[in-house]
């Protein structure tokens, strides 16, 4: 089964630069063992939707033509990758500027930090000048990917937890799809992720458009609580002492 623009593929991927140096992977093991494990991410693959530009330009076109159940190994050079290093993003600026994030730390070379909304690292301290550069930090990077295309997506609800799961890095979302309407069962938690409240419209013009469906509600789920052992014990005294005034 051939890949072509517009599928749904689940890929297993690890990305690596400096000859060898391992940058993201799709294993969770392998992100353990070299450092990049992060324990809000999503791992055992992830869904894309070939040509959307899900992934960086240069793997994203590798996809096109090759088979499900394909493997290998491809090297990207930067201006397919992360993009040059732009040396108009590199800003330096007086240490009072970002006073406000160093608390009680020195500015130190590698230091992440944010400017004017953007984040960065410190390239360089200069007396009490800093030197920030805000380009992506793999930019200028030759970057290499080994991959596995794992499976060609069919099932429009698999298709649509696939896609949210990229998004959001949930792993299970509830969701129902008839031939005219998509519901999303959103869980509470994640009116408190701030990717969510960002790409949320952009996940469903992508769904209604590559799925086919016109319509797509998001539904809040708000599961029931119980009162808490501590209430009920906050309450206990009072019927105690109701029983004993009734007892004098």
């Amino acid at each position: 089964m051939t890949i072509e623009k517009g599928d749904f593929i689940k890929i297993n991927y690890t990305g690596k630069f400096n000859e060898g140096q391992i940058f993201d992977t799709t294993d969770e093991q392998l992100a353990k063992d070299n450092g990049i494990f992060n324990p809000r991410g999503v791992y055992g693959g992830d869904v894309v939707i070939v040509g959307s530009g899900h992934t960086i330009k240069g793997l994203d076109e590798d996809f096109v033509g090759k088979d499900v159940g394909y493997s290998g190994t491809v090297t990207i050079e930067p201006e397919m990758a992360f993009g040059p290093h732009n040396p108009a993003l590199v800003e330096t600026v007086s240490v009072t500027k970002i006073k406000d994030q160093l608390g009680d730390q020195r500015p130190y070379t590698g230091m992440p930090i944010e400017l004017n909304g953007r984040r960065g690292v410190i390239s360089q301290v200069i007396g009490r000048r800093i030197r920030i550069d805000l380009n992506h930090a793999l930019a200028g990077k030759e970057v290499e990917y080994e991959y596995t295309i794992e499976e060609k997506i069919e099932e429009p609800v698999a298709k649509a937890q696939g896609l949210l799961s990229l998004y959001t890095g949930m792993p299970e979302i509830d969701i129902e799809v008839t031939d005219d309407l998509i519901k999303v069962y959103t869980p509470i938690e994640l009116g408190f992720n701030q990717r969510w409240l960002v790409s949320k419209l952009t996940i469903a013009n992508e769904l209604i458009d590559k799925l086919g469906i016109p319509n797509l509600e998001y539904i809040e789920k708000h599961p029931y609580v119980p009162e808490t052992a501590e209430v009920e014990a906050t309450e206990a005294p009072a019927e105690e002492e109701e029983a004993e005034a009734t007892e004098e």
